[in-house]
Parts: structure tokens; sequence; C-alpha cells
């Protein structure tokens, strides 16, 4: 499932080896006047013995999408830490869907950064999310 196709775009993110690897991939699109856009495809290591996303997957997926527009939001980056995460669930995800993170940087201050915002599949909300982040600027 890992060649299915990827809507235009997306381009494979290239994160740090290690768990990402394994909970991906995961594929970044800019957005103008906002944090990317991170997509998600829902592959056969991502189904639960219900075929469906295993409720991990989607939060790793809500961490992933929050933290990286904390990471992404000044230059130099910033290296975010998850203090809080809290995940809604609305629906289920089945193999071969497509998911995308719309995410909001709400405040960021000077040490804090505080996010929040909604997976989608289509036009279908799947999970909202809502996070803190700890972080130190250079």
């Amino acid at each position: 499932m890992t060649d299915a196709i990827i809507p235009e775009g997306f381009a494979k993110a290239e994160f740090t080896p290690g768990f990402l690897d394994h909970g991906g991939p995961y594929f970044l699109k800019e957005r103008a006047g906002g944090p990317m856009v991170v997509g998600l495809r829902i592959c056969a290591h991502h189904i639960n013995y219900q075929d469906a996303a295993h409720g991990g997957v989607i939060s790793t997926f809500a961490d992933v999408a929050l933290s990286h527009a904390v990471y992404d939001a000044e230059r130099p980056r910033l290296a975010p830490a998850t203090i809080t995460l809290q995940v809604n669930y609305l629906e289920g995800a089945k193999l071969g869907d497509w998911l995308e993170a719309d995410v909001r940087i709400d405040r960021i201050g000077g040490r804090t950064a505080y996010t929040s915002g909604t997976i989608m599949r289509a036009d279908t909300a799947i999970a909202t999310m809502n996070g803190v982040f700890a972080f130190r600027r250079a």
C-alpha cells in the first residue's frame, strides 16, 4: 500500500530515522499562510484486529503533525517536546485511506507552544487534536 498514489503537492517527509520510520511514511505539503499539511496513507502495518487504523497510529500522526508545526514555526527551527497531547476519535480510518492533518498554532510563547487541529479523510473529520509543546530557542 505504500506504493499508492500520493496526492499532488506532497513529498515524503525526511524525518530522522527511528520510531517515525515505523509509523509512516509521512508526507508534507506547503500551505500558504499556515503550517505545512502532514499526510499519511493508511498501510497494512497500521491496521488493527478490527481492520481499522490502530488508535495509536492516529495519535502518533497527531503528535507528528502538531509538533512539526512548532518545529517549522521559526528559523532557526525549534526542537519541540510534547507536554500534553489530546486526541478525540470521531471515526475510524481504513486500509488505503489518505489522511491529512490541518494544524493551527494557537499561541507560541517563550518556551511553550499551544496547538490544535483536525485529522481529515477527504471532507470527513476523523479526529480532533490539541497539544502543548516545550522548546528552547538557540
